[in-house]
């Protein structure tokens, strides 16, 4: 298997001050575990990473030499290498805990190739409070247990799944997953944040435009786009006569761009020639105030005034050239009848 890669690209241009204090909004900590059985593999491969934001901060993958964590991100590079060394370290005792349930669920089943996920997440509120967290399970791409929202009790899906959560709950795996959530990993949140503050702590204004598309019915697609723009959150809403549109309002969820930003669209079905009756409404902290829009139709185009004019002047000119052309050839022939008419007279019979 290709070893995943970091995935990040950021502006790194876009800085703030070194010493600038942190003004925290809404972020979230994901740690992504990855383990793979294959008869091919003498133990299980296992990949981690971290995302901040859905921005690629560290990894590890087992089938590296040395397997160890490493930094995706040029601003989590300030650690010593003593940091990079301890968090192998964690790492392999991670491996050791995840090995060990996925040997408890290879007694149940007997196939060869299995892949094992759990995701782990603290999301944090502006200010820095805990929102939520959660620990989620998947057994072959498919959802096997997870932590409630309350973060006390487990939903399993399936017998087998149900003989693994009585084994946690015995041996307390919901309390020592709540521990973390929203201790350490809210601990993780600030560490990063500090450390790439100059780049995750700024604001990027969205750019903002509406579309028209006619359908195939005839009526009209109104989509609403918000690209470059960073932090990820954002409010894209639809209003027809100042009355918001809900129950026919698409909203696709905000997504990276690859290069550090975020992108996002709302999109809303009207009758074709009311366009006019429905706006587009933008909040996003890089705009100093909520921005209202409507589709602005195509206006006609209008010839440049300055080449027209050269036209006209062009051609007046050569029309004027072509008359003098003719006036100079029709007196030339007049004069050269003459001159022989001249010629002829004076010539007389012996």
């Amino acid at each position: 298997m290709t070893q995943p890669q970091c995935s990040l690209s950021l502006p790194l241009g876009i800085l703030r001050e070194a010493n600038q204090p942190l003004h925290l909004g809404s972020h979230s900590m994901r740690l992504l575990h990855t383990l793979l059985t294959s008869p091919d593999l003498l133990e299980p491969q296992f990949i981690y990473g971290i995302y901040l934001d859905d921005i690629h901060v560290s990894r590890y993958n087992s089938r590296e030499e040395p397997p160890r964590m490493e930094h995706c991100a040029p601003w989590v590079d300030q650690q010593e290498p003593e940091y990079w060394e301890m968090m192998t370290q964690d790492m392999l005792r991670v491996i050791d805990i995840y090995d060990n349930i996925l040997k408890e669920m290879l007694h149940i089943y007997n196939q060869r190739n299995h892949t094992l996920q759990i995701l782990m997440a603290c999301h944090m509120l502006p200010g820095g409070n805990f929102s939520h967290g959660q620990y989620e399970l998947l057994f072959n791409g498919h959802d096997y247990i997870a932590l409630n929202e309350d973060l006390r009790t487990w939903t399993a899906v399936g017998k087998a799944a149900e003989m693994l959560r009585q084994n946690w709950e015995e041996s307390g795996m919901a309390q020592s997953s709540k521990t973390f959530i929203e201790g350490e990993c809210m601990q993780l949140i600030l560490e990063k944040l500090d450390h790439g503050k100059e780049i995750l702590l700024r604001t990027d204004t969205p750019k903002i435009h509406v579309t028209r598309k006619v359908r195939a019915d005839g009526e009209i697609t109104l989509r609403c786009w918000a690209l470059d723009f960073y932090p990820a959150e954002i409010t894209l809403t639809w209003q027809r006569d100042r009355s918001n549109q809900t129950l026919d309002l698409d909203v696709i969820e905000t997504r990276p761009a690859g290069d550090g930003t975020f992108q996002k669209w709302a999109a809303v079905v009207v009758p074709s020639g009311e366009e006019q009756r429905y706006t587009c409404h933008v909040d996003h902290e890089g705009l100093p105030e909520p921005i209202t829009l409507r589709w602005e139709p195509p206006q006609p185009s209008v010839p440049n005034m300055p080449i027209v004019t050269g036209l006209v002047l062009g051609a007046l000119l050569m029309g004027a050239v072509v008359t003098f052309l003719i006036w100079k050839k029709r007196t030339k022939g007049k004069e050269r009848a003459g001159s022989e008419s001249s010629l002829h007279g004076n010539i007389k019979p012996s």
